[in-house]
């Protein structure tokens, strides 16, 4: 699947990129008509502590999902919007299969 990971207000390293990466790559277990994905993490700034800001776009043919989550660290907000799409995806399979 392709990812496009888009960091907004700071430079992310290759193992944050590789993490997006790896999660997103899951996602084909429990739907595997996902035709892109895109990854905006965004830096706020602000002085509380969940300062880091995870949306993520998934393309599905006529379809889009987007998920966006705030947390302490990019990882746990990428594991929280991923959990997100996982369950949108799996009810877009079964609503797929009763109509099918």
């Amino acid at each position: 699947m392709k990812v496009n990971t888009q960091s907004v207000n700071f430079n992310a390293d290759g193992k944050l990129i590789d993490f997006v990466q790896s999660r997103l790559n899951k996602m084909e277990l429990f739907y595997d008509k996902v035709i892109s994905s895109d990854v905006y993490l965004k830096v706020e700034n602000t002085s509380s502590k969940e300062n880091k800001i995870v949306e993520i776009k998934v393309q599905v043919p006529k379809d889009r999902f987007v998920v966006k989550k705030q947390c302490k660290t990019f990882e746990e907000a990428i594991d929280m919007a991923c959990s997100s799409l996982e369950r949108k995806l799996v009810k877009r399979k079964e609503k797929i299969r009763l109509y099918a």
